[in-house]
């Protein structure tokens, strides 16, 4: 039927069907909404419900899951065979599962006078399966929030959890539930503060899109990424390093970011004026001039007109630079995500000048300190300390 015809039959306004399947409840003079606000219409107001799971809508229902739990076409196709009096083991075999689970489903869900629906079972789970776990106070909604408040990922909190609490399985959360949990929120209206809890500063998942072409900055040969040494690519050796520029408002202020590429160890350099290419050599030269010899294997940078001096770099440090590919930013990945984890720190748009030597030694210090999944959530200090 098409929602009029429904609407009719049933016997209310076709609006009324349109809100319940948008999961919108109404009580006296206020609608209630799936994502937890209430407006009023008699006063105007907004505000925010209570974290009690709303119903669930009618996509919400037909949401897929996972192949272990029963769908709602399952669900169906048992009140179907239920009613024509097949057996528990019977109606197992017509649905490719042990009868123990169709005892199981009609047990929990069947009605006072012995029927059992498909649609009231299939709301129950889905209301079961939607509750907020991070909704009551206690040790692990502090522990995330803690988490976010250091800037840590989502995915870093998750599994952090699992090394400072293996024996406790209720310091558990994944990753997924964290930023449901933010995301609900900022549909609710609390845009502010979930862009300061996320690194990207999103209320909502982005697709990737695909980079525009470039020209390339130089005119004089440059060696390329597919010529560095295999031990860099591989990351088995440490001392190989990408780096990359972070700049202010309107692009009058800069700071200079490397990433070694086995532990993910972060060195940031203050470029007080313009970020021309005998400003970044120097900069550049002298920080890594503070490193030991072994650690000075190879720097891989994109092609940015501030890599113009890098041969009397390479010839002050002894380091050979290799150049990206056009367009390819995930050949410097590491050095693209700390970009991204920097950006909590100096946000776009910023004068970047006003930071001195001692700011980016912090900032830089509480990086390193970081659990990072590529490290088996080791810090990336711990793991240079493990290596040299």
């Amino acid at each position: 039927m098409s929602r009029r015809e429904a609407a009719q039959h049933v016997g209310i306004n076709e609006r009324t069907a349109r809100d319940w399947d948008h999961g919108v409840r109404k009580s006296k003079n206020s609608r209630l909404y799936p994502d937890g606000r209430r407006v009023d219409y008699s006063t105007g107001q907004t505000t925010m419900g209570s974290m009690t799971p709303p119903a669930p809508t009618v996509s919400a229902l037909e949401k897929p899951v996972h192949p272990r739990f029963l769908t709602l076409a399952d669900r169906e196709r048992i009140t179907d065979l239920d009613r024509a009096g097949q057996s528990l083991r019977a109606i197992g075999r017509a649905l490719g599962r042990p009868a123990c689970t169709i005892k199981r489903e009609l047990d929990h869900h069947r009605g006072t006078d012995g029927s059992y629906g498909a649609h009231t079972a299939q709301r129950r789970v889905t209301v079961r399966r939607a509750r907020p776990k991070l909704a009551a106070p206690g040790r692990l909604r502090d522990y995330v929030a803690q988490g976010l408040q250091k800037r840590w990922s989502p995915e870093q909190i998750s599994n952090r959890l699992v090394e400072n609490f293996p024996d406790d399985q209720d310091m558990r959360v994944s990753h997924e539930t964290i930023y449901q949990a933010l995301y609900v929120q900022a549909r609710g209206g609390l845009k502010r503060e979930v862009a300061a809890a996320l690194r990207t500063g999103r209320v909502r998942r982005r697709p990737h899109r695909s980079p525009e072409l470039r020209r390339s900055r130089f005119a004089d040969p440059m060696v390329m990424i597919s010529e560095r040494p295999a031990e860099a690519e591989d990351r088995a050796v440490p001392g190989h390093w990408e780096g990359d520029l972070i700049t202010g408002a309107h692009n009058k202020s800069a700071i200079i970011t490397l990433v070694e590429r086995s532990t993910r160890y972060v060195m940031l350099g203050h470029v007080p004026g313009e970020h021309t290419a005998e400003a970044v050599g120097g900069v550049l030269s002298a920080l890594v001039q503070t490193l030991p010899e072994h650690l000075r294997g190879s720097l891989t940078w994109d092609q940015g007109s501030e890599m113009a001096s890098r041969k009397a770099f390479s010839v002050a440090t002894g380091v050979p630079v290799f150049f990206c590919d056009p367009a390819s930013p995930w050949q410097r990945g590491s050095n693209e995500n700390t970009n991204g984890l920097l950006r909590q720190y100096f946000p776009k748009g910023t004068d970047l000048s006003v930071h001195g030597p001692l700011d980016l030694e912090h900032v830089a210090q509480e990086l390193n300190e970081r659990p990072r999944k590529t490290l088996g959530w080791e810090t990336p200090a711990e793991r240079l300390l493990t290596l040299v």
